[in-house]
């Protein structure tokens, strides 16, 4: 059985992957890596399922949630050999996907998006694991808020990542999308993405997770509208985004239901 406790050198593990991470991410942009920032990397693989750049913003929240867990798992350890959290596997994963968010940057500032995908994956794989173990424990307030919460937010945003990740991978390939219109490519990247999302929600009872597939929708939804973006080129995929946020928005509603009527039985 394992030790809910960290040993000192797992904690400084965690707080050096974590700011390494914070580092790099901030450098490239400051530097920039390969005289590039991220967002310009991103625009020289065009396609229709980028969300405007302001939806980016989305990774100052996450950062500053996983600076709590962070702050949660290295300082205040009281009780956490009775937690029923696995903390020293989460914390082994959560490095392992802070290395990787790391050297992610690189590979996509030197444009190597099989590379890009391949840690976008392990960066995916560490969370979902995360989540599995949080999921499945009887968490305390301060755990469902410190630990929980952060890599539900996180958990949702590189599952989108992960989807875009791979249309900029195909972009790069010159992939020709089998014969099909890049429109109907994208309503169906837009339509496996939000289920993938809402049987997320509703497996792991994750309301936050959810929320960050509505965000990043919406973020579509902006470029396409947007005088700077497509200007409204394609309704249909903004038709197909507005149609996902709605079937997102009911899981999310199904959710605090299922919940409330479980509270009162």
């Amino acid at each position: 059985m394992e030790s809910k406790s960290m040993s000192v050198s797992l904690k400084i593990m965690i707080v050096v992957s974590f700011f390494v991470m914070i580092l790099v991410n901030a450098l490239a942009n400051l530097l920039p890596i390969n005289g590039m920032d991220t967002g310009a990397v991103s625009d020289a693989f065009p396609n229709l399922f980028a969300p405007a750049g302001i939806t980016f913003a989305i990774w100052g929240l996450i950062y500053l949630l996983l600076a709590g867990y962070v702050l949660y798992q290295t300082v205040f350890t009281k009780g956490a050999a009775d937690s029923a959290i696995p903390r020293t596997k989460i914390g082994i994963l959560f490095s392992a996907s802070s290395i990787a968010n790391a050297l992610w940057i690189f590979a996509w500032h030197y444009q190597r998006m099989p590379v890009t995908l391949a840690l976008m994956l392990v960066i995916l794989i560490c969370l979902i694991l995360i989540n599995l173990e949080t999921r499945q424990a009887n968490l305390t307030r301060p755990e469902a808020f410190l630990i929980r919460l952060p890599f539900s937010v996180y958990f949702g945003w590189i599952t989108v990542a992960a989807i875009a990740n791979t249309t900029v991978l195909l972009v790069s390939l010159g992939w020709k999308g089998l014969g099909l219109s890049e429109t109907l490519w994208t309503i169906g990247i837009l339509a496996v993405g939000i289920l993938i999302g809402t049987s997320t929600v509703l497996s792991n009872r994750d309301a936050a997770y959810g929320l960050v597939f509505i965000w990043a929708y919406i973020g579509i939804i902006i470029k396409h509208t947007s005088p700077e973006g497509f200007a409204g080129k394609y309704p249909a995929i903004i038709g197909a985004a507005v149609a996902c946020i709605v079937w997102m928005l009911a899981a999310e509603i199904y959710l605090i239901f299922r919940r409330k009527k479980k509270a009162v039985l």
